[in-house]
């Protein structure tokens, strides 16, 4: 039940019927009328900018608009006051009804309750994580994951069909990198003393690999040349990476619908054949691009290559697919899969980078705008740093992996929900700092343990309604008689609940879930804030004692309450506590 949707409608049918009499103009487009939450509560309980919108092209002053709309809104009993504000803002307030209607609403709805069908089931593919296969996730990559993962809940959750997918960078030179690497390892485990040299992967996480190697093929490749055992341990060390990254994402609670290999394009004729659709379109050419000011990208060459003329669809300079020696670039390989997710039906891409792509943003939307006729549209999310802090200074080192803090140093430090939730406190493209001490300490100020307090003291009330005898099942609580809800402080907590349909609608679209932690962080303020309110007021606690159906309509509210907070944090990939420790 999306209450801003249903008075919206009511809206929109009282301007039709003010068309119909002739005090509106035929033709007007409505589509722009939005109800929302007015800027300032005391203005009243939603606004509509139906008299600002239809103002110049109905040729009216707005203020005749809004007044002639108050009238007949004031007129349906969902509204018990319709007052025009300013130049033609129109402020409603509604019925008491409808605030305990929603409570009921909730409680029958349960787990889907502010679920919608806005995405129409349309395909939507969310590539998120896709970090190299050279070694165990690190903390940037945690961001990513748990935004990507988030995201592609929340489109569900708002009526999207989606596809979780990582795509494996095992193509480029890294990899033989990480083979050689690997190979260290191998001869470490025989027991030969190697020295790391500038470009190789030092870390212990490699250790295991070496020894799974020696227990596989013995001493097989011992003073062998690389040309011999390249290929087979970059296969080998490639497999055992994504083995590790999988267990390491499993922890994060992250499951991917689909790994997608780099590699897999490449002798397939699969570039080729993105590249020929390009070139179909006219959109490939050999030539030489002008130098590049300040910074040389490392694709550039004062030589002939072969170009995507990406400026055709809003980049800023073409790019290079191949080389002048005839080797693709690194752009190449990115192109063909992005023609394949186009090729696989999806009908909108969304790609979660981190910071240090920025730059990569204009020219991948180019390439699939181009290889889609502008049919798909591409969203790149980009996640910005994450600082880690302890005891108040910056937490820097990870023996595990040598030169960066793990994910999983994260998660085995202050677990998966507090990591998920907490790295959702912030928009992804802002700075984000994670303080191990903080995001455990039990406050308002940590608002993962705000939000899960809220749940566990609800679940305290029904445990407490248990005891005294009390029936407090979902389907009981839907039929108690919430008249009973009154008070303007049981009211403020209603409202709140009924912006979480909108709120998710609005979430999805914008592809922004941090909107949803921070969402929950408002109701969990409210349900705290009527808390207090109880123990400082006795009619206001959720247990009357001899009144069990006053009791029931109370308990009603705070277990709405739960249930949005349990959706909201299953959006988020947390799990709702039950009580606090």
């Amino acid at each position: 039940m999306n209450l801003f949707t249903e008075i919206r409608g009511l809206v929109i049918a009282a301007l039709e019927q003010m068309q119909s009499e002739g005090v509106l103009p035929e033709g007007l487009n409505f589509a722009n009328v939005a109800v929302e939450p007015p800027r300032d509560a005391a203005h009243g309980d939603m606004a509509t900018n139906a008299a600002m919108v239809l103002a110049k092209p109905a040729k009216m002053k707005p203020r005749d608009i809004a007044d002639a709309l108050a009238s007949k809104l004031a007129a349906d009993p969902r509204v018990t006051n319709a007052e025009v504000a300013g130049p033609g803002f129109l402020n409603l307030r509604l019925a008491t009804e409808l605030w305990q209607g929603l409570v009921k609403s909730a409680l029958e709805t349960g787990a889907d309750f502010g679920r919608s069908k806005m995405g129409k089931d349309l395909k939507v593919n969310v590539e998120y994580v896709s970090a190299n296969p050279t070694g165990p996730l690190h903390v940037g990559h945690t961001r990513g994951a748990v935004f990507g993962d988030a995201l592609a809940s929340l489109l569900d959750f708002v009526g999207y069909d989606v596809t979780r997918e990582y795509y494996i960078n095992d193509g480029g030179a890294q990899v033989d990198v990480l083979a050689r690497s690997v190979y260290l390892r191998y001869l470490e485990a025989h027991g030969q003393e190697v020295a790391f040299e500038d470009g190789t992967y030092p870390g212990d996480y490699l250790i295991p690999v070496g020894q799974e190697l020696k227990d596989k093929v013995g001493d097989a490749y011992v003073g062998q040349p690389e040309d011999v055992w390249l290929l087979e341990i970059r296969n080998f060390a490639t497999e055992a990476m994504m083995d590790l990254i999988r267990a390491d994402l499993k922890a994060l609670g992250v499951e991917m619908d689909l790994f997608y290999s780099e590699k897999s394009l490449y002798g397939t004729g699969k570039i080729e054949a993105a590249l020929k659709s390009l070139e179909d379109k006219g959109l490939i050419y050999v030539g030489v691009l002008e130098p590049p000011k300040g910074k040389k990208p490392e694709d550039w060459e004062p030589r002939e290559q072969t170009l995507f003329k990406s400026t055709d669809h809003g980049d800023d300079v073409d790019r290079p697919v191949k080389k002048s020696d005839g080797a693709w670039t690194y752009f190449a390989p990115d192109i063909a899969y992005h023609y394949d997710k186009v090729s696989r039906g999806y009908d909108e891409l969304i790609d979660v980078f981190g910071a240090d792509h920025g730059g990569y943003v204009k020219r991948m939307k180019a390439a699939v705008s181009a290889l889609s006729d502008g049919k798909v549209p591409l969203d790149i999310k980009l996640t910005q740093l994450v600082k880690l802090w302890k005891n108040g200074e910056p937490f820097k080192m990870s023996k595990r992996a040598g030169t960066f803090i793990t994910l999983r140093d994260v998660v085995d430090q202050v677990g998966a929900d507090v990591t998920r939730f907490h790295m959702l406190t912030r928009k992804n493209d802002a700075p984000l700092d994670f303080d191990f001490d903080k995001v455990l300490e039990q406050s308002k100020d940590n608002p993962v343990f705000y939000v899960q307090y809220a749940h566990a003291r609800v679940c305290s009330v029904l445990r407490k309604a248990e005891e005294a005898g009390i029936v407090a099942d979902d389907t009981t609580l839907a039929a108690a008689d919430l008249s009973k809800l009154s008070h303007d402080a049981e009211i403020s907590v209603a409202k709140k609940i009924a912006e979480w349909p909108r709120l998710v609608e609005i979430a999805g679209r914008t592809n922004e879930p941090h909107r949803v932690a921070f969402y929950l962080y408002e109701l969990a303020s409210e349900l705290h804030a009527f808390w207090n309110k109880g123990n400082e007021d006795p009619s206001l606690r959720f247990i009357q004692e001899g009144d069990v159906a006053t009791s029931q309509a109370k308990i009603a509210l705070a277990r709405a309450v739960a249930v949005v907070i349990s959706a909201g944090l299953g959006i988020l990939g947390v799990t709702p506590a039950q009580e606090m420790r």
